[in-house]
């Protein structure tokens, strides 16, 4: 019998026959017992060392505004004063689903920072220090994995990345756009050395953004990551580069895909066993036909990619549409009326399945089942 999996409890209602025959389809062939992998889980909180920029509660930037009302309601309430409680609390709730077990990687966020190393707050939209989502992840062994998050320009930064290594720390997330931080720039090398001794990971956004303020776009073109592959870091491309345009420094003058960018570096051999991607975000509805699509075209790279889901974004109910994905081909009319049950009930579970489910309508292609239990730790 297939599982029922639970809808917020809000709504009290079991899934249809045809939605846990979905779900069920989506789990089938992945190993019993062995966790699922989400490489890209953001901790958003108001306390506990925690920031949001005010502009996202009470700004007077209509955009901003708009923004934060949709991250808080998916995160599972609007309520100031228990949203950190409640944001883990749904969190949980909604890996639970799954009914078997998962590991999470929980996104600390550092400062932006300005070129001479003084926090830069009018442009930090958010902060998580490292020691809460440490913290949490001693909390629920097993299931969160911590990423810190250390801006190369801070002046304790190689003392923070010790510290946190000695304590089995092995993630670290960059979010250049917004971060100010160029990952070419030499000024890294010895952070970038640091990382490779302690065989740390470095999760870095690519391509352009646009969830947060990032002035810095050009940063996330995914060429400037051969300095810290050149160092021997392992490196995983955040969403492959799948938005933007950037400067081909191979070809100057010529301005092309961030995605082809990514690409182009995933093809050089000397950066195989060190170059990855996550493919989070990329069942958003603008993502589907120039990035998902064409990497389910490649299945020789597919050995090469991390699953995510750039969560909370998933339950931001606008920016994922099954309908999208039926009129390219890649979901039939059932599949469309299964995973638009689970739009806004289980955010996490449906970024799952609709992955699951995708297939090339040329070529059959899906992403191969070790793509959603494959961890570089």
């Amino acid at each position: 019998m297939p599982p029922v999996v639970p809808g917020l409890p809000e709504s009290g209602r079991p899934l249809s026959v045809e939605a846990q025959a979905l779900v069920t389809r989506a789990l089938a062939g992945l190993p019993p017992g062995v966790p699922l992998v989400d490489a890209h889980i953001h901790m958003v909180a108001l306390r506990q060392g925690c920031e949001v920029n005010p502009s996202f509660l009470k700004g007077v930037d209509p955009a901003k505004r708009l923004a934060g009302h949709f991250y808080m309601e998916a995160g599972g309430t609007r309520d100031l004063e228990r949203f950190d409680e409640v944001y883990l609390e749904t969190l949980l709730r909604r890996a639970g689903a799954f009914g078997r077990p998962v590991r999470l990687h929980l996104l600390a966020m550092d400062r932006t920072y300005t070129k001479s190393g003084c926090v830069d707050r009018p442009h930090t939209d958010f902060y998580v220090p490292n020691a809460y989502v440490v913290d949490l992840a001693r909390a629920h062994p097993g299931t969160l994995v911590p990423v810190i998050s250390v801006h190369p320009v801070r002046p304790d930064a190689l003392d923070e990345l010790e510290r946190w290594a000695a304590q089995g720390v092995r993630w670290v997330k960059w979010l250049p756009n917004a971060q100010n931080i160029d990952p070419a720039d030499p000024r890294w090398d010895a952070f970038y050395s640091c990382m490779a001794r302690h065989r740390m990971i470095l999760l870095v956004h690519t391509g352009d953004e646009h969830a947060v303020t990032a002035p810095w776009q050009a940063y996330g073109n995914p060429l400037r990551l051969r300095r810290p592959l050149d160092h021997g870091v392992r490196v995983v491309a955040a969403h492959c580069a799948g938005d933007g345009r950037g400067e081909d420094f191979d070809h100057p003058g010529r301005r092309v895909r961030n995605f082809e960018l990514f690409l182009r570096l995933m093809e050089e051999p000397c950066y195989r066993g060190l170059l990855y991607g996550d493919i989070s975000a990329l069942v958003l509805v603008q993502h589907l036909k120039r990035t998902l699509l064409p990497l389910l075209r490649r299945p020789e790279l597919h050995e090469r990619l991390l699953n995510g889901t750039d969560y909370p974004l998933p339950a931001v109910g606008p920016l994922i549409w099954p309908s999208q994905a039926q009129l390219l081909g890649l979901v039939s009319p059932s599949e469309r009326r299964g995973l638009q049950e689970l739009k806004g009930r289980e955010p996490l579970l449906l970024d799952f399945v609709l992955k699951r489910t995708l297939r090339d309508p040329l070529t059959g292609n899906r992403f191969q089942d070790a793509l959603f239990t494959r961890d570089l730790d």
